[in-house]
């Protein structure tokens, strides 16, 4: 063991490894300055740059991004009062507050200090937890561990969406999509239409992009013209870090909460953070100023926001579930570098275990430390229109897209998908409940076979089974009786039917695809169909119950009418439909068909920046040069290549323009 841990401290402070954290740390936090974004979005982005090259800077980079998941997104939260990401959310009702005094700064100072000493707790425990679980991983069989992802699949289900059923329902439609391609017991390939493309099955890169990076995007575009309204802190950057450590005992119990809710799945940052909120307003005496700029209120949501990280990272690493959307991606990332989770981390692998746990202590360091140092010019890029970045994002993540399998299908599939993710949005499904069925679907379906072919129907009477199969039982109960409640539409409320037609469209169309599933599975043979047919009918079921909820149209079914166009009103109501950008996009998607990516990315960053950012023709022409030149520079330097077009494949061109 002893030297185990010295290899692991030789390759953390070796020169390419901290150069490789800090870029990935400085990635997060420019990330998570634009609102919605976050983490996940970029970790998607990260992914088929990085693909083939060597682990340990990969590795490096994508703990970085971790680790600062939720630290950067506090200034859009403080500064204007919009969430970075859900994690921030409750920081909103005392920093903005806070903001609207002059003492942003201060705000600032105490929620990056705070998230500084969470981060450092959740790695303390993550150290203690790899030593401690490694008897019991070592000790559970398939039975288990099948029992263990039905759980955590429940319960990434009913605490995510706008509704446990609408969340169910989205867990399982993930499942059905990452069932296409080969079956993992008989070689069989389903699904994929007679294309070469989907008989390896959709990248999770794809579908992570399409979730996260495309929904957030149109979002932000439709509703929003600049990340934030003002640039001014004020002064008290110290003092909120003293304060911060007056409060040192408030700290410790929300990054406490933090860590050991983020080691269940489902208990993602919005719900870990208001739950240590609330345990802040109920354990204070004097509340007559929470929600009016109170620093408490700052500084408890920020202690557990980043504390998750090592919680979340348990499950990840020990057992193989992701307990959220960006520790799928990473939990992805580690699959496809061939670094088995589970056994394989805590036996062959624990030098890397430990690796990746001290970096996240590490990341935390640096993250907090240049928020802390660098606010103010930080805050100046917040006042960037968003429309002036949107066009060289889009860009960057078809870009990405493309360097997944490199054919033109990638395009084609990330849009489909983005526009699916856009209305999952939009009507409460679940995007982190799809992401970790979809990257769950392989495991689970192969433990699903071992422990059928190993125990037979006897692994039900195994104890550690039934153990769990109790705790499915209870966290359906819990989950029902606590959920916090969403913002809902009723069918026969003063402003109805907004979005109810198109909730009806939407969901006849996941309707329409489990069928296809369903039928499909009755041409394969029983193990290569049996576990897409049982998911698709379990899918069914739960479309039915939704369905039925549709058509009561009484009080007790009101969740299931969440459109999130109903929070606009008046003046505040975006000005363009779902499918103003992303006609953009298809646009863009045609041109590049036609010129070639070269070309046709910059006739669109070009186009956009004049009409959408109503910038000067030659400035618009300029940055989109300049994005050009990046472009040739990534494709250069790591190999990548561009999607060709008709003049492509009609005239010989000189590179980049080839």
């Amino acid at each position: 063991m002893i030297d185990i841990i010295l290899a692991a401290l030789a390759q953390m402070f070796t020169l390419e490894h901290f150069l490789y954290l800090s870029i990935g740390t400085l990635l997060g936090l420019m990330i998570g300055l634009l609102p919605g974004l976050g983490g996940t979005a970029m970790m998607a982005l990260l992914l088929p740059f990085v693909f083939g090259k060597d682990p340990g800077p990969v590795l490096a980079m994508m703990i970085g991004l971790l680790a600062v998941n939720n630290t950067a997104d506090t200034f859009p939260a403080v500064l204007m009062g919009i969430p970075g990401s859900s994690s921030s959310q409750a920081t909103i009702l005392d920093g903005f507050p806070m903001a609207k005094r002059g003492e942003a700064a201060r705000a600032l100072g105490a929620a990056f200090s705070a998230s500084l000493i969470g981060g450092l707790f959740g790695a303390l425990v993550l150290t203690l937890a790899v030593e401690f679980a490694r008897p019991i991983i070592l000790g559970i069989g398939f039975g288990e561990m099948l029992m263990l992802i039905i759980l955590a699949l429940t319960m990434i289900g009913m605490m995510t969406g706008a509704s446990p059923l609408k969340g169910l329902a989205t867990c399982a439609f993930g499942l059905l999509l990452g069932s296409v391609g080969t079956s993992r017991a008989t070689g069989e390939y389903r699904f994929d239409f007679d294309t070469i493309y989907l008989s390896d099955g959709i990248s999770v890169v794809i579908v992570g992009l399409a979730m996260f990076a495309i929904p957030e995007i149109v979002e932000i575009l439709r509703t929003r013209v600049r990340i934030s309204s003002s640039e001014k802190l004020g002064a008290g950057t110290l003092r909120g870090f003293v304060e911060t450590l007056r409060h040192f005992w408030l700290v410790l119990r929300c990054s406490s909460i933090g860590t050991m809710l983020g080691a269940l799945p489902g208990m993602g940052g919005p719900i870990i953070t208001w739950i240590a909120y609330g345990h802040m307003v109920q354990t204070t005496k004097d509340r007559e100023n929470l929600g009016k700029g109170d620093i408490r209120g700052v500084i408890a949501p920020e202690s557990a926001n980043n504390s998750d990280n090592g919680g979340q990272l348990i499950p990840t690493l020990m057992f193989g579930i992701p307990g959220s959307a960006s520790m799928a991606l990473f939990l992805g990332a580690l699959i496809m570098m061939g670094i088995e989770p589970g056994v394989g981390m805590m036996t062959r692998h624990l030098d890397l275990t430990f690796v990746i746990v001290w970096s996240l202590a590490l990341a935390n360091v640096l993250g907090a430390g240049v928020c802390l140092v660098l606010a103010k010019p930080i805050a100046r890029l917040t006042m960037v229109p968003f429309a002036l970045l949107a066009p060289f994002m889009i860009g960057i993540i078809y870009f990405a897209a493309y360097q997944v399998t490199r054919v033109w299908p990638d395009l084609i599939t990330l849009f489909v998908l983005g526009v699916l993710g856009v209305y999952m949005k939009r009507f409460g499904w679940s995007p982190p409940a799809l992401l970790i069925g979809f990257v769950l679907s392989p495991r689970l379906e192969v433990v699903l076979y071992q422990s059928i072919q190993v125990y037979g129907a006897s692994f039900l009477e195994r104890t550690g089974v039934q153990i769990i199969l109790a705790l499915i039982v209870l966290s359906v109960i819990v989950a029902v009786r606590v959920r916090p409640q969403r913002r809902a539409l009723t069918p026969d409320g003063p402003h109805a039917p907004i979005g109810l037609g198109p909730q009806l469209a939407f969901l006849a169309v996941v309707t329409g695809c489990a069928v296809y599933v369903a039928y499909q599975s009755f041409g394969f043979t029983f193990l290569g169909g049996v576990f897409p047919l049982s998911v698709a009918l379990v899918t069914l079921v739960l479309l039915g119950m939704i369905a039925v909820a549709f058509l009561r149209k009484n009080k007790a079914s009101s969740y299931i009418f969440y459109d999130s166009e109903r929070e606009f009103q008046g003046e505040d109501k975006p000005l363009y439909s779902d499918w103003h950008y992303q006609a953009w996009m298809l646009g863009m998607i045609g041109g590049i068909a036609l010129i070639g990516f070269v070309l046709g990315i910059y006739a669109f960053i070009t186009t956009f920046l004049i009409v959408k950012g109503r910038t000067r023709w030659y400035k618009a022409a300029l940055a989109a040069s300049g994005s050009i030149a990046l472009f040739a520079f990534l494709s250069y330097v790591l190999g990548l290549e561009y999607p060709g077009g008709m003049l492509q494949w009609l005239l010989p061109m000189p590179w980049p323009f080839d």
